[in-house]
């Protein structure tokens, strides 16, 4: 369950108009129209954007008259962090090792 959980976040974090709209919505809720705005994209096109984040549970959305607003919903993007900090770990384990190593090869 949380494979997939971080396979939609990642799928949805993967295109650059995602997150461009993620960023924006850091600052505070906005309607798809304002979201679509910086990209000069239709609302249609938006909206689907909007659709994939609020699939992946990044974006939640509610209906205010005519339009629909959406906001930041950042649970999903804490636990994709805290998968990608163990690879960190990881890595960090592996390169001071190698860094010991260099070191010690030094005459």
């Amino acid at each position: 369950m949380v494979e997939q959980r971080l396979d939609t976040t990642f799928h949805a974090l993967a295109d650059p108009t995602r997150r461009g709209m993620l960023a924006t919505l850091a600052l505070g809720e906005k309607s798809i129209g304002e979201l679509a705005e910086p990209f000069a994209m239709s609302f249609a096109g938006a909206a689907k954007h909007v659709k994939v984040l609020e699939g992946a549970g990044l974006v939640a959305r509610r209906k205010v008259g005519r339009n629909q607003l959406c906001r930041l919903n950042a649970g999903p993007l804490a636990e994709a962090d805290k998968w990608l900090r163990q690879w960190e770990q990881f890595w960090n384990f592996r390169l001071d090792r190698l860094a010991s190593l260099i070191e010690e090869q030094k005459p």
